[in-house]
């Protein structure tokens, strides 16, 4: 429910925190007052349009903050979960209005667009008034309401699943029939690359392995007559060769008899030995490095197919195992086409049936219903002064299924005897859509979500015994939910739970709207204006508290 309402410098307004508590809080005052200010802020607050012209002046901007409590508000909770800005049960919503015409929009501090707050305000509050925020002008509304009045909620949840199930089977159906028709031509390309790549038969490591021989060919030559020569530099056959001068200088050591000398020795013996081991390693190499032009030809034709490939794909060379395992799996993917859409046939058939088995059963149960409440809410507008007043509810078949069945549902109102219902926009005025709402909305309380009504001037048009059963239905809304109500009649005013004036104070210079919760006594001073005018009286003010008195315990 709305918890608080903070406003500056809004119109008249240049600092304002309002407290609000469950049941029914009536806002009363003279003309002119500045009562639709109040309302104004809670509709910027909810997504209206802004307008910079509503800032006081010399402000610079305009704030508004509406506080929410979501305790028992499990759709509004749900949906701030989903966006991660849930804080404890607690929501505040805050405008902001810049002189520029720009404004911004905060749900528990996180900027949001305007469709988004809109979406989030209609779990929150719901303004019944000749404004923009009258819901029951929505034929979604009207299917909602008659949903929750027939306890049909979680029937109409469960169809929801079933139809976004049939409607995500339809779209991957679809697309795979699409693909199957496009797929003639990129089969006949993947198949031709697949048989071109299949036939090259790149092993895994060959394209390392035949750079590396083919640069071992090409230098063959050079690499031999290195090898001989290095051979000949070490080989004990020349005088002058590395083993020959090693092996004369360790005859040559051995003939000192120098025990310091004796490292020197083993160093001498250990080079002799590495370098005829180096020697018969060089020697058994030598055979590696013969030329041969025949299989340089077979790795420079191999290495070209492979290039000419790789080029051709636009791929590197070691990419073209990966490239060949892709083209293979897609080709099966295509070729299980035919398998995947039967599956999809018979499970959007068999979802496709459930809904409709649940559909009508969802029909059948909303006639009943919609007869049970145009019962009720014309009985209650003939309480309302609404003599002769007819209400009822049209269920026809839609073109198409939707998410919440097969049904369209709008309620329609006959204000005249003998004249044919018609939709409450064409057929009601603005105080009469008021007590409509009224009604429904006091027939629908016990099962409705939404936890906060505002009400401004339900009582247009009416007064006497009809004024104080329209202030008694509030005050019975306001038992199950929390019941706002802008009034010009001590009536209606006498059975709110809580009480606000508001005030205007003029200089001047300046003019100034405040808004003041009354206590026990100052209500009755408030009834007993309201029923006399500025002059109070012993008799106004016996009747207020006579009026005040009657809804105690109530």
């Amino acid at each position: 429910m709305l918890t608080h309402l903070s406003i500056q410098n809004l119109t008249l307004v240049d600092h304002l925190e309002l407290e609000f508590n469950p049941g029914m809080s009536a806002i009363t005052g003279e003309t002119g007052a500045g009562k639709s200010i109040m309302l104004g802020a809670l509709g910027l607050a909810l997504g209206d349009r802004a307008d910079s012209s509503l800032i006081a002046t010399q402000a610079d901007k305009a704030e508004i903050c509406a506080s929410f409590d979501l305790s028992t508000n499990i759709e509004a909770t749900a949906w701030l979960n989903a966006k991660e800005l849930n804080d404890d049960n607690a929501c505040i919503l805050r405008r902001v209005v810049s002189a520029d015409g720009r404004s911004r929009a905060f749900v528990n501090g996180s900027s949001m667009t305007l469709t988004e707050l809109r979406e989030l305000s209609e779990m929150l509050l719901d303004i019944h008034s000749q404004h923009e925020h009258q819901s029951l002008l929505k034929k979604e509304t009207h299917r909602r309401l008659l949903d929750e009045f027939g306890g049909l909620t979680e029937v109409v949840n469960e169809l929801t699943e079933r139809f976004e199930r049939m409607t995500s089977l339809s779209m991957q159906l679809e697309n795979l029939k699409s693909d199957a028709q496009e797929q003639s031509a990129r089969v006949q390309l993947l198949s031709y690359q697949s048989e071109e790549l299949t036939s090259l038969n790149i092993a895994e490591d060959e394209l390392e392995d035949l750079e590396q021989e083919q640069k071992r060919l090409n230098a063959a030559d050079q690499t031999r007559t290195t090898l001989t020569e290095i051979i000949s530099l070490c080989s004990k056959d020349d005088e002058t060769s590395a083993s020959s001068q090693t092996s004369r200088a360790l005859s040559l050591i051995y003939g000192i008899d120098d025990t310091a000398m004796k490292p020197v020795r083993e160093m001498l013996e250990s080079a002799l030995i590495q370098l005829d081991e180096a020697i018969t390693d060089l020697s058994i190499n030598l055979d590696r490095f013969n030329a041969d032009p025949e299989r340089l030809a077979e790795i420079e034709k191999r290495l070209g197919d492979i290039y000419d490939i790789a080029r051709k794909h636009r791929i590197n060379p070691e990419q073209i195992p990966a490239l060949t395992d892709r083209i293979k799996s897609e080709l099966d993917e295509i070729a299980n086409a035919d398998t995947q859409i039967a599956a999809l046939e018979v499970q959007l058939e068999e979802v496709t049936e459930a809904y409709h088995v649940l559909a009508e059963k969802l029909s059948s149960s909303r006639v009943k219903t919609a007869r049970l409440l145009e019962s009720d809410v014309t009985e209650q507008l003939q309480a309302l002064g609404m003599s002769g007043a007819s209400f009822s509810v049209s269920i026809t078949a839609a073109e198409k299924p939707h998410r919440w069945g097969t049904d369209l549902m709008e309620f329609l109102i006959s204000t005249v005897p003998g004249v044919e219902p018609g939709s409450l926009a064409r057929i009601a005025s603005g105080g009469e859509l008021s007590r409509i709402s009224l009604a429904i909305q006091v027939i629908t309380a016990k099962t409705s979500d939404t936890p906060t009504l505002v009400f401004d001037e339900v009582d247009v048009g009416v007064g006497g015994a009809t004024a104080e059963v329209v202030g008694s239905l509030l005050r019975k809304l306001g038992s199950n939910t929390q019941v706002i109500c802008v009034t010009h009649l001590p009536q209606v005013a006498a059975q709110g739970h809580h009480h606000y004036v508001v005030s205007k104070e003029t200089t001047d210079s300046s003019a100034a709207t405040s808004v003041t919760k009354l206590t026990e006594e100052e209500k009755v001073d408030e009834i007993a204006r309201m029923l006399g005018g500025v002059e109070q009286t012993e008799e106004s003010l016996a009747h207020a508290q006579s009026m005040l008195s009657g809804n105690q315990g109530t």
